[in-house]
């Protein structure tokens, strides 16, 4: 899979669908944001919980979004690969397919 394609495709797709209910969209906005915020927990902690809820519903757009956000608030390889290993062990076989798929991710995306 090309990452930055990828995702560049669904952004757009995101922004089409926008325009058709933009109430809907500027309202999840406005929950990502109140949920990213910090407080007890960190936004890069909060970004690995995403990340995990991400791989275990096999959400290949939800999984570039959450690991760029990890890239730009600094994770390291060994962070994810660790955070990985936990979203694997918590959810068998599938888990392991998808987090391959977000260390992929990562990878590009640290480039």
């Amino acid at each position: 899979m090309d990452w930055k394609d990828f995702m560049a495709e669904t952004e757009a797709r995101i922004g089409t669908f926008s325009k058709e209910v933009p109430d809907t969209v500027r309202g999840f906005g406005t929950m990502g944001k109140a949920a990213k915020k910090e407080g007890a927990l960190s936004e890069k902690t909060k970004e690995f919980i995403a990340l995990g809820i991400a791989v275990a519903t096999r959400c290949d757009s939800c999984i570039g979004f959450h690991v760029r956000s990890l890239v730009r608030l600094g994770a390291t390889r060994e962070e994810l690969c660790e955070a990985l290993a936990m979203i694997t062990y918590m959810g068998g076989g599938p888990n392991l397919a998808f987090s391959a798929k977000a260390l992929e991710a990562f990878d590009v995306y640290s480039e």
